[in-house]
């Protein structure tokens, strides 16, 4: 079975915990390809798509969701599962809200729930951002990322409910 996974991001955690999730994937022994969102022309040679976006002001990138409506029809015959990362700071809490735009296309696709993991703020990003500053931080949870990763490959494993 072939997996693609792909990801827009904005400062590279989103990229990281897609790397990630590559790694448990292909242990688990599927054969998996990682790309950002514009090296990938086709969803077509894969079986199961996982895509991630950075959130970034409640919103997806905008590339991500130009993917799930250029490709949805193709997304609809494969199993797809969806991330964003974002939530930041000390006690950050992944319970970021997905935005309608992406649940709507979610739900159309017969995708599960979108999965949040905590994002990661370097302090060369919040230059001249004084109120960022406190949030400044690595809140991602790895083994959230391989958990969620090992929940994947056991549905790969068992054949899609009709």
């Amino acid at each position: 079975m072939t997996v693609l996974i792909t990801y827009a991001t904005k400062m590279g955690a989103t990229a990281s915990i897609a790397a990630a999730i590559g790694v448990e994937l292909r242990a688990a022994g599927f054969t998996v390809d990682v790309h950002e969102l514009g090296a990938v022309q086709a969803v077509t040679p894969y079986d199961a798509v996982i895509l991630g976006s950075a959130i970034y002001q409640g919103r997806w990138l905008p590339e991500a969701v130009r993917f799930l409506r250029r490709h949805e029809r193709q997304l609809r015959t494969r199993r797809v599962w969806l991330f964003h990362s974002g939530p930041i700071g000390t006690g950050s809490r992944p319970d970021q809200p997905v935005p309608a735009d992406v649940a709507r296309l979610a739900r159309e696709i017969g995708a599960p729930p979108v999965k949040t993991f905590a994002g990661d703020l370097q302090p060369d990003a919040v230059l001249h951002h004084a109120d960022l500053e406190r949030l400044v931080g690595d809140s991602r949870d790895w083994q959230d990322v391989r958990a969620w990763s090992h929940h994947i490959a056991t549905a790969l494993e068992t054949p899609p409910a009709d």
